[in-house]
């Protein structure tokens, strides 16, 4: 069991209360995986303060240099990843390989976002007039909160700390009160790597209690926040009034298109990862699957099949192949969508239930639910439910399909399984979502290209690396003109 600190200033310290709050394995409700501090306002107030007075001296290190330190870290986190990814596994449920994959992801992130330190890139034009030049360069913000979610425990953290730190802004970091401990040892590695005193600082508690706050402070110059749409709603409504830079990545309801001349072995199987990898608790998990008609029988057949063999238990254990939800509040959430499902009128076809026997007795497990006979309005298939539960859509053709597809609140992600180009294309074109995969499930986004929504999917700039990523949420654009002639030039009226 770790017992955690915050870090505020370069120091680990504990609340001002001295109040603390468990962190459970939920394979195992019986271990404690780690006790955290229960912080408070007070505690968010010297954070931040903190994160203040080391901005100025952060934002004129040479970029290459913070580079250099994220450039460590990653290599840090890449030594330890076995270690990292065991304790997601035990703190957040998912299977072990994919725990692996949670700390690759920031290893990956840390390593892409150091490269950034020789670019973060402007631009540089030529002047409608002689003897001056033009540019834009990109410079920081300045005190960024950072509030994220606990079913990536690392590499949700590593998607908004890298290009924080390399745009030059200084963080106050919260990470889920669920799974504070991998996110607490990702950060003693970027302190492990060299970040100076007060340019990282961590702060663990509750959302109700301190998320709110955090988000609000008055030194706080922008808010980058992952979690449930309704409360990312609030936070971009409450800090679009106090004029703060936000970004908010919420919820999901994704669907799978598979056509009458889809590879259905290729489909089922991505489906089967799309529906219950993470046990669906993914933003972009697939629980909509709109299936053509015509070979709706076949596939439901293969699918169910499929899912019959995903064994429940311990993410450490490697015949796991679905882990826990995260707690009992989530498990009951999920049990209740399978009922609302029932009383719609869906017909219950695989699964439903909470799993108690054996080995899986400590733990919040639900096997893997599948509805078939699915309306396009049922609440089951427009609601985000996050856990392993499937809705099934029959569609008559393409225009049909997208338009289920696109009729619900989201719009995150989104695919389609088709051998034919003109399904593709005009999928790619059609669909009304963030992100878009052609025979490949809807999660597996990665790291060097935008990520996020569109509608109650995301708010604000978008996450990760590329044209329109996290880099341009943590800068702003500045543009200089030098003018070297040694007289007034009027620009638009100088026509000399």
């Amino acid at each position: 069991m770790a017992v955690i600190k915050n870090l505020i200033n370069g120091k680990w310290v504990e609340s001002a209360s001295g109040k603390t709050l468990n962190s459970i394995n939920p394979a195992n409700i019986d271990e404690v995986v780690g006790v955290v501090p229960a912080s408070s306002r007070p505690d968010v107030d010297k954070a931040v303060e903190a994160a203040r007075n080391a901005f100025e001296k952060w934002r004129l290190t040479p970029a290459p240099k913070r580079g250099e330190i994220l450039f460590r870290a990653a290599e840090l986190i890449s030594k330890n990843k076995e270690e990292l990814g065991r304790l997601v596994t035990r703190e957040m449920g998912k299977v072990l390989p994919e725990g692996l994959g949670d700390v690759q992801e920031a290893i990956d992130m840390a390593y892409y976002m150091a490269g950034e330190g020789r670019r973060l890139s402007g631009e540089t034009v030529p002047s409608e007039l002689p003897f001056k030049d033009c540019k834009s360069v990109r410079v920081p913000i300045g005190v960024f909160a950072l509030i994220t979610p606990w079913n990536f425990p690392t590499a949700i953290p590593a998607w908004k700390l890298f290009p924080a730190l390399i745009s030059g802004n200084t963080v106050v970091f919260k990470p889920s009160s669920y799974t504070p401990v991998a996110a607490t040892r990702l950060v003693e590695l970027i302190v492990e790597a060299g970040i100076p005193e007060g340019v990282l600082n961590l702060i663990h508690g509750a959302g109700e209690e301190i998320g709110e706050y955090l988000a609000t402070h008055p030194g706080i110059d922008g808010v980058s926040f992952t979690g449930s749409t309704a409360v990312g709603e609030k936070l971009a409504k409450l800090c679009g009034g106090l004029d703060k830079e936000i970004s908010c990545e919420m919820g999901g309801k994704n669907p799978i298109i598979v056509m009458e001349d889809a590879k259905l072995d290729l489909a089922v199987e991505g489906a089967i990862w799309g529906g219950f990898g993470t046990t669906g608790q993914r933003c972009t998990a697939a629980s909509r699957l709109i299936v053509h008609e015509k070979i709706h029988d076949k596939f439901l057949e293969m699918f169910i099949s499929a899912a019959k063999g995903l064994k429940l238990g311990d993410g450490l254990k490697s015949d796991t192949k679905v882990g826990p939800v995260i707690n009992e509040s989530q498990m009951k959430k999920v049990l209740g969508y399978i009922e609302i499902g029932k009383k719609e009128g869906a017909k219950l076809t695989l699964g439903g239930s909470a799993r108690t026997e054996g080995g899986l007795k400590k733990g919040y497990f639900i096997e893997p639910t599948i509805f078939t006979e699915v309306k396009p309005k049922m609440r089951v298939a427009q609601e985000e439910i996050f856990g392993p539960v499937v809705s099934i859509i029959k569609a008559r053709d393409i225009s049909d399909a997208i338009n289920i597809a696109n009729g619900i609140p989201y719009g995150l992600s989104s695919s389609i399984y088709a051998q034919d180009v003109n399904y593709t294309a005009i999928a790619e074109r059609d669909l009304d979502a963030g992100i878009v995969y052609i025979n490949a499930p809807t999660i597996g986004a990665e790291i060097q290209l935008p990520f996020g929504g569109t509608k109650k999917s995301g708010l604000g700039r978008k996450e990760a690396g590329g044209r329109g990523g996290a880099l341009d949420m943590f800068t702003k654009w500045k543009v200089i003109y030098r003018d070297y002639s040694g007289r007034l030039q009027k620009a638009q009226i100088d026509k000399e």
